[in-house]
């Protein structure tokens, strides 16, 4: 029998969600108002939405809250900045689930203490695209304890700069030990065709704020470009993959470890954990015929 632990999102109560924690109004940068953000996406199909505007004093540190509005659960939040990395200015984080009194930054606040007092104020605390500003494994240690994960896709910054994808930075955090989750988003500014490529989908127990930060937390998701993961489990020593048509499913770990199928419209896929010997942990992705991924949180061994 394996000794991973389970995916968490195939496991929990509750039903899928789809939604997007990262994204922005001309509250700061972007370029469409609150309540036309938030009616593309309710047209699209999405069930929350975190508005997270550039907490920053040339925009007035703003919260943006464009609620209340049927049919779609909406989540304070901000992307949080404070001074400065090894490559830039600025640190990038996104938090969902902001109290709406949440203090500005000051001068002498760095990036750790923010994360950890976004942390503490009940949010769901990530590292954004952390290709996009170069940040690197050292710098992001220092936040490891108060983020919850990395942003694995942010769609906006992939198409704009072609620096989208964070598994190196989540992979490499945990080759280090350090468990944190993995999220997709899009970051629309609504300035390129930006938006609705990227999401997470969060098994929750209904559709509260309280409910999706509580599964996020939990890490009871996984994220996606298109297709569905329907589930993950062990039998035995493999690992079965139930999924929307794909064309590959990998299974990857510490390292370059790996266990891999290719096919054409496969649905169901038993990976051996042969390749995967001696790794602390894995993750999956599922890739679809026109190239969209979908990932899975990292999971762990018991022992």
């Amino acid at each position: 029998m394996t000794d991973f632990a389970a995916f968490t999102a195939f496991t929990a109560p509750g039903r899928f969600l789809k939604g997007n924690i990262h994204t922005h109004t001309n509250r700061s940068d972007g370029r469409l108002p609150p309540d036309e953000v938030v009616s593309r996406y309710r047209a699209a199909g999405y069930d929350f939405l975190s508005i997270t505007d550039h907490f920053l004093p040339s925009y007035g540190f703003p919260i943006t809250d464009a609620g209340p509005v049927d049919g779609l659960t909406l989540i304070l939040g901000a992307e949080l900045h404070a001074p400065r990395t090894e490559m830039s200015d600025l640190w990038h984080l996104v938090a969902a689930g902001l109290p709406a009194d949440f203090a500005p930054t000051t001068e002498d606040e760095d990036g750790p203490a923010l994360a950890r007092r976004a942390r503490a104020a009940g949010a769901f605390v990530g590292m954004a695209h952390p290709a996009w500003y170069q940040l690197s494994l050292a710098d992001a240690e220092t936040v490891a304890d108060a983020c919850h994960a990395v942003e694995i896709y942010n769609h906006g910054c992939q198409i704009v700069h072609d620096k989208g994808d964070g598994a190196y930075m989540l992979d490499g955090l945990a080759d280090k030990g350090r468990r944190l989750l993995a999220y997709a988003s899009d970051d629309a500014h609504f300035k390129a065709p930006d938006f609705g490529a990227a999401w997470v989908m969060v098994k929750a127990a209904d559709n509260s704020a309280e409910a999706i930060l509580a599964a996020l937390k939990a890490g009871a998701f996984y994220s996606s470009q298109g297709p569905e993961i329907h589930n993950l489990a062990f039998e035995g020593d493999r690992l079965v993959v139930e999924c929307s048509p794909a064309s590959g499913v990998l299974a990857i770990g510490r390292g370059y470890q790996y266990e891999h199928s290719f096919g054409t419209g496969m649905s169901r896929v038993s990976l051996p954990l042969d390749g995967l010997e001696g790794s602390p942990w894995l993750r999956v992705i599922v890739t679809d015929a026109v190239g969209r991924r979908a990932w899975s949180n990292p999971v762990w061994r018991l022992r």
